[in-house]
């Protein structure tokens, strides 16, 4: 599954990344493809392209706060979740998250 997503915390510094690299490593240890932006002190990290977007099954925002160009996703589904949660256990994040839109998905082809 393509998942995008946006880490996000208020100071920016220790969790905003911390969060981004928990739900890529489950990305890779779970087989899916994940890229995660980081939105925080140091500004705009790993930035989602429009393709990317597009191509997204699912969106992840773990943010602890507003993050900027949410709108971009408008038509995507999107799950939020406390940033806190990704850096504690990605790969149970991700988990939950692929098996909902799974659901989602089977759901809509009945």
């Amino acid at each position: 599954m393509k998942v995008v997503g946006v880490t996000s915390c208020i100071a920016g510094l220790a969790h905003t990344p911390m969060a981004a690299k928990a739900l890529e490593k489950a990305g890779v240890k779970l087989g899916h493809d994940v890229k995660i932006e980081q939105q925080g002190a140091m500004g705009t990290i790993d930035e989602i392209t429009p393709a990317e977007v597009s191509a997204a099954d699912v969106v992840i925002i773990a943010a602890d706060k507003v993050i900027d160009g949410e709108d971009r996703f408008k038509g995507k589904p999107v799950v939020r979740v406390k940033i806190g949660q990704c850096v504690a256990n990605g790969e149970a994040v991700l988990s939950k998250v692929v098996a909902a839109i799974e659901a989602r998905k089977k759901k809509e082809a009945n």
